[in-house]
């Protein structure tokens, strides 16, 4: 199957070429769990939201929760009419669209991905031609889980939604983006690649590495003992949440920011290393102020 019920809606609603969200078309490159969502929380917002998947079946999934107004399997036939097109697949396959969609996305065509990195993906960006706008973005949400079956409209609402133009983007452009940012229930935040980078490879990807790093650990110690899973509780559970996420989507986002998450990593190791030295010494008051000033932290970022 190429595609579903385009038929229909075109003949009702002809496309135009229009910088405003609500008489656009927009299609939507990857049917997850993000772009699943993303397309549910647009429907009704824009002119048509067109659903591109590589199996039949996940468009006909995807028709059944009402969340594209048409699909296909053909990324040619998805994107060919589209003022907007969002990649939602993962960090490595977007890099790899890119040279496939540069000859067939139209005149002024804004393209946006959902990636969890921002640098590699925006450099190729900067290859494409001159008539397609493009800006990296990357959603402030998402679950454990993966698949279209998960999808929910309401991911997306009260997160932030980074965006990152090149500096070829135009004003009308951004402010699309912003609009469907807006859309969607998130708001938006415009940050350089780099800078992106850095920060979310602390706040994001770090905390995948330590939820990894404790069910290992908790595996290495504690897996002889029957008694271990008759006394984990809800600490362990949320803590850990994060290491049930997908691993390929994982890996793509790990390798396309090396260095940053590196340098995470090795400064998490000091902060582990010194509370270990403290709890050995015994430096109880020291400990104490440590620990205190760090809870301090969090109920500020968490009132």
């Amino acid at each position: 199957m190429q595609r579903v019920d385009r038929e229909l809606v075109e003949a009702v609603q002809p496309p135009q070429m229009d910088r405003q969200l609500h008489s656009a078309q927009v299609a939507i490159v990857g049917l997850g769990l993000m772009g699943g969502s993303l397309a549910g929380a647009l429907r009704g917002k824009c002119r048509t939201v067109v659903g591109v998947a590589r199996r039949a079946e996940i468009i006909e999934t995807a028709l059944a929760q009402e969340l594209i107004d048409w699909g296909t399997t053909e990324l040619a036939e998805g994107v060919r009419q589209a003022d907007v097109v969002v990649l939602a697949t993962p960090v490595r396959v977007v890099m790899s669209q890119l040279a496939e969609l540069a000859p067939l996305l139209p005149h002024g065509c804004l393209l946006l991905d959902l990636g969890s990195t921002k640098a590699e993906i925006v450099a190729e960006m900067a290859k494409l031609p001159e008539h397609i706008q493009p800006i990296g973005g990357h959603p402030m949400c998402g679950k454990e889980v993966s698949g279209i079956e998960v999808a929910e409209p309401a991911l997306y609402q009260g997160s932030t939604f980074i965006l990152c133009p090149l500096p070829r983007t135009s004003d009308p452009a951004l402010s699309l983006g912003r609009d469907l940012v807006e859309a969607v229930g998130a708001h938006a935040l415009v940050l350089e690649a780099g800078r992106q980078d850095s920060l979310v490879a602390t706040l994001s990807h770090l905390p995948y590495l330590l939820a990894c790093a404790l069910v290992g650990t908790a595996d290495t110690l504690t897996s002889p003992d029957p008694a271990a899973w008759q006394i984990v509780a809800g600490g362990y559970r949320d803590t850990s949440r994060v290491a049930g996420s997908d691993v390929q989507m994982m890996l793509d986002i790990l390798m396309t920011n090396q260095e940053e998450v590196v340098r995470s990593v090795e400064a998490c190791q000091v902060q582990l290393g010194r509370l270990a030295e403290l709890v050995q010494s015994g430096a109880e008051d020291e400990l104490r102020a440590t620990l205190s000033a760090i809870r301090e932290e969090r109920r500020r970022m968490y009132p």
